[in-house]
């Protein structure tokens, strides 16, 4: 094994360190303090008294200043970060896709190194924008409103895939609920064609942009889960609403009726849960024409337990939000509640492409292979005079206008 060329010095450089570290992927040499490290990181301390086998003490050529040299498998800014990070303390921030990327090359490698203290840092900054709490979901959303774009690229500045695969990577399983939440608003198709702008930008901290073949399960749960809510708040804490006994308006339930109708006619198959429930809230709680008590009919079915107000509906879905999209498979889904996709607006084709991009999974197919493939149209089975030539006959004319063709 040889060492690197360390003709690229890199940032940090001290002149009276004691070892230097110098990175395979584009040679970059940095001269630091091993006691500084071995504080730190376990791994480093283990790293530094293990023997070398390049360096032999009479050979002249792996001792540079008189220090012993290793070689380091990392990218080249993402060990700068780290160093940088432990001599002066991590610099965190939210104003572009760089700040994400900065943080994710520092959880990576004080996941890898053992660095405690610096990978508690990242993970509790990380929670800060992809929350695991209610509160903290709808601060986010808040910011995320009143931030104007940069680059075109809307706050927090990254894509959710990312935030789910670093999660994944460094086992930051807080952060998971959080992004599958936000990546159920994208298309199923948009996701594996993977071309959204914030997955296109090039850095060397970018987390892969490939959704799992476990996550595209529970992407399509947590889609369920959203859809399903969604049609409960409107259709049952909305639309079967009683008004309570003082109540003070005489068209109350008029009104949550007509609101009922509206909420009915606006939502969309990328409608925020979260942020959209909270909002009719407000709503409801500034107009007059709404009687503060009151509950759902004791008639109506209870998806989701004793939630009979809006505020207990948005509790529930607090408490239900982490587990939700794992305790049920993806037969059942589909087999159970698969049909909830088609009342909200989720086509036959793209409900056909899911079933077939998962088929595809389960065989072992590579993402490259079949996702920009155009799935296979369906064909059509049967007997008798309804099927001719593998289509579907609806009346005698063109059954007749068929036997024509083919005797011709």
């Amino acid at each position: 094994m040889t060492i690197p060329s360390i003709e690229n010095r890199g940032e940090p450089w001290f002149d009276d360190g004691n070892i230097i570290l110098v990175t395979q992927e584009k040679p970059t040499a940095f001269k630091l303090h091993r006691g500084v490290l071995a504080r730190h990181s376990e791994i480093f301390q283990s790293m530094f008294e293990m023997p070398q086998p390049e360096l032999q003490p009479e050979a002249a050529d792996d001792m540079v200043d008189g220090c012993q040299v290793v070689t380091m498998h990392d990218p080249p800014l993402e060990l700068s970060d780290l160093v940088k990070a432990l001599y002066d303390g991590p610099l965190f921030d939210t104003q572009n896709i760089n700040d994400f990327f900065y943080l994710a090359g520092l959880l990576r490698l004080s996941t890898k190194y053992f660095i405690n203290h610096l990978r508690t840092a990242c993970i509790l900054y990380l929670s800060r924008t992809w929350a695991y709490t209610l509160k903290g979901h709808d601060e986010m959303v808040e910011i995320a409103i009143n931030t104007s774009s940069i680059d075109k690229m809307t706050y927090p500045y990254v894509h959710p895939l990312h935030v789910l695969n670093l999660a994944r990577e460094t086992n930051v399983r807080l952060a998971v609920p959080s992004a599958l939440y936000f990546l159920s608003l994208y298309r199923f198709e948009d996701i594996l064609r993977a071309d959204h702008p914030k997955l296109l930008v090039d850095h060397p901290s970018r987390p892969s942009s490939s959704l799992s073949p476990g996550d595209m399960s529970n992407y399509t749960l947590l889609l369920q889960w959203r859809i399903e809510l969604t049609l409960d708040f409107i259709r049952r804490v909305c639309g079967q609403r009683v008004p309570s006994t003082g109540c003070l308006s005489k068209n109350c339930e008029r009104n949550f009726a007509r609101l009922t109708s509206r909420l009915s006619h606006s939502w969309m198959m990328r409608t925020a849960l979260l942020h959209y429930v909270l909002q009719i809230i407000r709503e409801v709680n500034d107009d007059s024409v709404y009687c503060d008590g009151g509950g759902t009919s004791s008639s109506s079915d209870q998806h989701i337990g004793s939630v009979n107000t809006p505020e207990e509906f948005l509790k529930s879905i607090g408490r239900s939000m982490e587990t939700k999209y794992s305790v049920e498979s993806w037969e059942e889904f589909w087999t159970k509640k698969g049909v909830h996709l088609k009342e909200a607006g989720l086509g036959i084709r793209d409900r056909r492409y899911m079933l077939w991009c998962m088929s595809k999974y389960r065989r072992g197919f590579p993402f490259e292979e079949f996702v920009h493939e155009p799935p296979p149209k369906k064909i059509v089975r049967g007997w008798g005079p309804s099927v001719q030539n593998g289509k579907r006959i609806r009346s005698r004319v063109h059954q007749d206008k068929s036997k024509k063709k083919k005797k011709t």
